[in-house]
């Protein structure tokens, strides 16, 4: 068996054991290939890597890379040495002695809430595709969900009489979150006016349908979601989790409990979820020293 076959036969065990989604997957397939190409051009193995050689990799990415790649990097490798040493692969862990680079967590880019009213409104709800969207965005605002969770949402995981929705998290760990009036409003025009319309076979699971009744990628949302930002003219900087950030930021604001913020969102460490506190004290903060008259 070649380096890249057992590269191969760790990501099979992580998505047969786990159920890590495709995403980490993919990341931790690219991570383990760079490994792979690096060990090669030594002359060295996967499982018989030099003493120094780990770290002479840690140190090319250093010009290359961010410190939180390189950390997941390492993590992603600190995770296949550790199966191998379980399958009886390796005697010792290579990486026992080496420490990954400590990550300072950044405050997650986020929107005003005039800005998110902007950006919802965006889409020409008199057709079709702009109705889909329209729903789409209330409902990653109103539910706080992953770009991922939001284009897999099936028309069966949304129950409009009790005004929930059924997520499918990280882990296959599932949610219930609830909808809110505005967002179960929209979801619910659109099911009548507009998702017949997007469908070939409007048998197939996906509430949200991409090309040929599939499920729309992650990239195709990415996109759409920068062209209303566009048309809306929010020139601040954003990503695919920004509506993410919102919800727990204008939750936090208007007075939510953190426990409960983290349930809505999926966290499973409440520490990941207190990064919110720290952007609504920034607001806090950015508004005091705007309006007091000694700020």
């Amino acid at each position: 068996m070649n380096d890249h076959d057992r590269r191969d036969a760790f990501l099979d065990a992580l998505w047969l054991e786990r159920g890590v989604s495709e995403h980490t997957l993919s990341a931790y397939r690219r991570d383990l290939t760079a490994w792979i190409v690096y060990l090669e051009a030594q002359d060295e193995r996967l499982l018989a890597p030099g003493e120094t050689t780990l770290a002479d990799f840690v140190e090319s990415c250093r010009e290359r890379y961010h410190t939180r790649s390189i950390a997941r990097q390492l993590s992603c490798l600190r995770r296949f040495y550790r199966w191998a040493l379980a399958e009886g692969l390796m005697s010792h862990d290579p990486l026992a002695e080496v420490h990954s680079p400590r990550v300072r967590p950044g405050l997650p880019s986020t929107l005003e809430e005039h800005d998110v009213d902007r950006l919802l409104m965006a889409p020409d709800v008199e057709t079709a595709l702009g109705l889909r969207d329209r729903a789409m965005l209330e409902v990653l605002y109103a539910c706080g969900l992953r770009v991922s969770e939001l284009v897999g949402l099936t028309v069966s995981a949304v129950n409009l009489r009790q005004g929930v929705v059924l997520i499918r998290g990280k882990g296959d760990k599932e949610r219930l979150v609830p909808l809110g009036e505005e967002a179960m409003a929209w979801v619910e025009r659109y099911l009548r006016q507009g998702r017949n319309e997007l469908m070939n076979d409007i048998r197939q699971p996906p509430l949200f349908p991409g090309r040929r009744d599939g499920f729309m990628t992650r990239q195709t949302f990415w996109h759409r979601l920068k062209h209303y930002a566009q048309l809306a003219a929010i020139d601040k900087p954003l990503s695919p989790h920004t509506l993410r950030h919102a919800f727990a930021t204008h939750l936090l604001n208007h007075g939510a409990n953190l426990r409960v913020v983290q349930l809505l969102l999926g966290h499973s460490d409440l520490s990941t979820t207190q990064i919110y506190t720290h952007v609504a004290q920034a607001r806090l903060e950015a508004l005091h020293a705007q309006h007091h008259p000694r700020g």
